[in-house]
């Protein structure tokens, strides 16, 4: 390896790596993630998990209250050691505070959605649904590819709050139908226009 190829990983303190970490480090590579004080370094996006994460985005922009606030890939703050980065979220309106803010507090998210991924299946169906429910998000989806047309599932998931575990609210196919956070109304075969 030439000095011009060779690459310089970050050397991980003894404790692990923090949130203050994970937001001031230099030269992280896009949609960085800190969980259990390690940093995750995520492969480039497939076309599905995009127009999935659009999908779903103007989807939800289309009838959600002023409340509340519709985001894309943005770190959620769930304690110094954790800082995952769901693909959609929905969050207090009065929580962006900035148009240059990079995190939001998991006190002011209402719904984490995370669309699976070869490389974060595991992530995406355990450990980040465990820290959700831990943390108190009240809704949480997954999305998933179904074969051979490439759309999405969402199992959509809320939280019992005694337990702090997800219970499931339903699996949908072909819409998206739910009342809650909001009234939601998702066609996912649209995901065919995109």
């Amino acid at each position: 390896m030439t000095a011009e190829t060779a690459h310089h990983w970050p050397v991980p303190p003894q404790d692990g790596y923090t949130v203050d970490d994970l937001l001031t480090l230099p030269d992280l590579p896009p949609h960085t993630e800190l969980i259990d004080g390690s940093l995750v370094f995520v492969s480039p996006q497939r076309y599905f998990h995009s127009i999935a994460i659009d999908l779903l985005v103007n989807g939800l922009r289309s009838t959600v209250p002023p409340e509340l606030k519709v985001v894309r890939e943005m770190t959620v703050v769930i304690d110094r050691r954790n800082g995952p980065e769901p693909d959609v979220l929905v969050v207090r309106a009065t929580a962006a505070r900035s148009p240059q803010q990079t995190y939001f507090q998991v006190r002011d998210v209402l719904l984490a959605i995370e669309v699976v991924s070869p490389d974060s299946e595991s992530r995406d169906t355990d450990t980040k649904p465990h820290k959700y429910a831990g943390a108190g998000i009240p809704y949480f989806w997954r999305v998933e590819m179904t074969e051979p047309k490439a759309r999405p599932v969402v199992h959509a998931f809320e939280l019992d709050k005694e337990t702090r575990v997800y219970e499931s609210s339903g699996t949908f196919h072909d819409r998206l139908k739910l009342s809650v956070p909001f009234d939601i109304d998702i066609d996912l075969a649209e995901i065919d226009n995109l």
